[in-house]
């Protein structure tokens, strides 16, 4: 056996994956967090793409958009985390061979990567181009990717319980 399809088999096999998923009430209340945290962190990221599309907002700076969400973003990111990865414990051993699941993961990446080649090349030079309506196509494009990385990434997690 893999070690990592182990450390999947050690988790779903603890205590306390047991307890979640065993218990009447913990995995429901705790999926019920992760949606809601993924709610926002999509929706605050979704509010500066879109502004960065031109599409809403245009008369407002982005780095003040941004200032704006980013808090809520990254508390939402981290609730989101610590949930997913609660739910992840509970059912280990089955998302190990899941197709969903291993697709949300490689999804996941790439949305990680997406801001952080954005804020190392073009959101350097961000005020040069933040008032205006329309963004450069560089903002642009990693903006509509990642809408759409976010919008697999929910298709995905929806997935994982039909697999």
């Amino acid at each position: 056996m893999p070690l990592l399809q182990r450390l999947c088999q050690v988790l779903y096999d603890s205590g306390f994956g047991t307890v979640i998923r065993e218990s009447d009430y913990a995995y429901s209340i705790i999926e019920s967090v992760h949606v809601i945290a993924i709610t926002v962190v999509v929706g605050t990221i979704a509010v500066l793409d879109l502004r960065m599309l031109g599409i809403v907002l245009r008369p407002i700076a982005i780095t003040r958009i941004a200032r704006a969400v980013f808090p809520l973003t990254w508390t939402g990111f981290a609730i989101m985390f610590v949930s997913g990865f609660m739910l992840f414990w509970a059912e280990a051993a089955k998302m190990y061979t899941n197709p969903a699941f291993r697709t949300k993961l490689i999804l996941l990446a790439l949305v990680g990567l997406n801001p952080l080649i954005f804020h190392t090349t073009v959101y350097r030079r961000v005020h040069e181009w933040e008032k205006l309506p329309v963004s450069p196509w560089r903002a642009r494009t990693a903006a509509a990717l990642s809408l759409t990385l976010w919008g697999g990434i929910i298709i995905a997690g929806r997935a994982i319980a039909y697999f």
